[in-house]
């Protein structure tokens, strides 16, 4: 179950084919559907992406928080999931990426969205990286 804040970006999103306003105005977002590691229940939430080739990158920032987003353990436990991207839905499986690539992938996020950089100031956690790439169809 989205909170109050991610339901009204989600219907918003939906409601105007990827395109959102307030603070993530112009800003590339995915929602992503999850299975609930717990519940087994399917669970969306909206998030920034980078493009990267094939891929779709995402990070499990939380806003800075000091534990990892539920989307981020849902995925750990069954790592297919749901992508819309625009008018566009599709299936994908997340790979978490580790060492260098992790590094240079969130570095390019927080280059082009500084609200990244901040968040790895507010928590001592690593921020996980997502690399979700699309299935066959």
């Amino acid at each position: 179950m989205a909170n109050e804040f991610n339901q009204q970006i989600i219907e918003e999103f939906r409601a105007n084919e990827g395109r959102v306003g307030g603070m993530f105005e112009g800003a590339p977002l995915v929602l992503l559907t999850t299975t609930g590691a717990k519940s087994g229940k399917p669970t969306t939430s909206p998030m920034m992406y980078l493009a990267d080739g094939d891929r779709y990158v995402v990070i499990a920032s939380n806003a800075g928080q000091d534990h990892h987003p539920a989307w981020y353990h849902n995925l750990r436990a069954t790592p297919r999931a749901t992508a819309e991207l625009g008018k566009e839905t599709f299936e994908v499986n997340a790979v978490i990426l580790e060492g260098a690539e992790r590094d240079e992938l969130y570095a390019r996020m927080a280059e082009k969205w500084p609200g990244f950089a901040e968040y790895e100031t507010k928590t001592s956690r690593r921020i996980p990286v997502v690399a979700l790439y699309r299935t066959a169809a």
